[in-house]
């Protein structure tokens, strides 16, 4: 038979792992090769990248049920069924395709921070696989281009997510250090070694610290770094860091936090007199740090060609 896709991988591998043991992908992956009953030359199959295609297909199938909330991962390179997935199984489905995803709204938040249309709304064009790129049936009316950049953003939201479950297990006065050398990266500060010098983790008034907006220190931004999993920060809390703000004479402020700010939060900082302070969320800190390439690596580099038409021209 042909590598299963990732959303044929999707059942098996929950039924595989319903006993609720704790697995590791290795583990799947070599059971499901004898459940699909591959042989050799699709075993050892790879991309174009040298990632082998069919332990791809698990990680994905994998992944995307973690976002649906059917997987839970109790620590690194771990995972195994959650309530909800079991749950799933006593329903006996006949598979676990993207229509059933959906309906979850862990899922359904993940298709709107990364744009993507749902199945219902693109019954006419090509079914794009996070893994590669595969042709259905159906003609698909997207360019390449448009499919290229419609993967690329979803990957970015994939690696965002990974790195903000990474932040939120982070030591806080890690995660201080991790906010600090982001704003450095974003141009704040200076150097990294003259930012950790004129750095005060002050404990006091709201403030974790105080940072250079530009290199002779002759203004500054406050910062208050909050490494929470689920709170949203309210109003309350924005007012509270206004205010600390006063105590240091300072006009300029950064709210970071790995949770989410509410709509009365966004609202209070816009009608602040005299003052500008920048609330950036979870997802918001994950994709700067993406974009700085801070916590992450280049795993592969995708170039696109065009025909130089310069080296055609006659003289």
């Amino acid at each position: 038979m042909a590598i299963p896709k990732h959303d044929e991988v999707r059942l098996p591998l929950l039924k595989l792992i319903s006993d609720g043991g704790v697995y590791t992908q290795k583990v799947c992956v070599e059971r499901l090769q004898d459940y699909f009953g591959l042989t050799e030359e699709e075993i050892n199959a790879t991309l174009p990248s040298g990632k082998n295609i069919f332990n791809d297909r698990v990680h994905w199938a994998k992944f995307y049920m973690k976002i649906a909330g059917f997987i839970d991962f109790p620590k690194r390179g771990e995972f195994q069924i959650s309530e909800l997935g079991k749950e799933v199984l006593i329903g006996n489905p006949d598979k676990i395709d993207t229509s059933m995803l959906e309906e979850i709204p862990a899922f359904q938040a993940f298709l709107k921070r990364s744009k993507k249309k749902s199945v219902n709304e693109t019954k006419d064009q090509v079914n794009i696989s996070v893994a590669v790129i595969e042709q259905t049936q159906e003609e698909p009316t997207n360019t390449p281009y448009e499919m290229i950049e419609q993967s690329f953003e979803e990957l970015n939201i994939i690696v965002a997510d990974e790195l903000l479950e990474k932040l939120k297990e982070m030591d806080f006065f890690k995660f201080e250090d991790v906010v600090l050398e982001l704003l450095v990266k974003l141009g704040y500060g200076g150097s990294k070694e003259i930012a950790k010098q004129n750095t005060k983790r002050t404990g006091d008034g709201g403030i974790d610290g105080i940072i250079n907006a530009d290199p002779l220190g002759l203004n500054k931004i406050f910062v208050q770094a909050k490494r929470w999993s689920e709170t949203i920060i309210g109003r309350p809390e924005i007012q509270k860091f206004a205010g600390a703000l006063d105590g240091f004479g300072g006009n300029h402020g950064i709210f970071i936090t790995t949770s989410s700010f509410s709509k009365d939060a966004y609202e209070y900082v816009k009608l602040l007199p005299n003052k500008n302070i920048v609330l950036i969320d979870g997802q918001q800190l994950a994709q700067y740090m993406i974009e700085v390439g801070l916590g992450v690596s280049v795993e592969k580099v995708y170039e696109v060609k065009k025909i130089d038409l310069d080296y055609f021209m006659e003289e």
